[in-house]
C-alpha cells in the first residue's frame, strides 16, 4: 500500500508562494526558451533571436536583462570588431535544466495528444 503526504495548510500555502515566485521571475512566453538554449551552450544576441522564432529584438533584450537581474544568465561584452555581446547561463541559471526538460517532454506528449484528436 502506498502512504499518501498529508500536506497541511501551511505547507500548502508556502508551496503555492514558492510556485507564484517561480512564475514571476519566468513569466512571459520567451524565457523558458532562452533558457533552454542556453543551457546548451553559451549564444550570441543574434544567435538567441534566431533560435528562439517569433521573438522580436525588442522582447530578446527585455527578457535577457530581466534573466541577467535575477543572477540566471551574464552577458559579456566580447574585444571584437565589431563589439558582440554573449550570453551564458550561470550555474544557479543552470539548475533550471531539468525544469526546462519536464516542461519540454509534457509539451511534446500533450501536443501529439492534442494533434491526434
Amino acid at each position: 500500500m502506498i502512504k499518501e503526504e498529508i500536506i497541511s495548510g501551511k505547507e500548502c500555502a508556502n508551496s503555492i508562494l514558492a510556485i507564484h515566485d517561480v512564475m514571476d521571475i519566468l513569466n512571459g512566453k520567451w524565457k523558458i526558451s532562452i533558457i533552454a538554449c542556453l543551457c546548451h551552450d553559451k549564444m550570441r544576441y543574434t544567435d538567441l533571436l534566431r533560435e528562439v522564432k517569433g521573438i522580436s529584438g525588442k522582447m530578446l533584450s527585455r527578457n535577457l536583462k530581466e534573466l541577467e537581474d535575477n543572477l540566471l544568465i551574464t552577458r559579456t561584452v566580447l574585444n571584437t570588431q565589431p563589439i558582440m555581446v554573449e550570453y551564458q547561463i550561470t550555474e544557479y541559471g543552470a539548475t533550471l535544466k531539468n525544469v526546462t526538460s519536464v516542461i519540454s517532454d509534457w509539451g511534446l506528449k500533450h501536443r501529439k495528444r492534442i494533434m491526434a484528436k
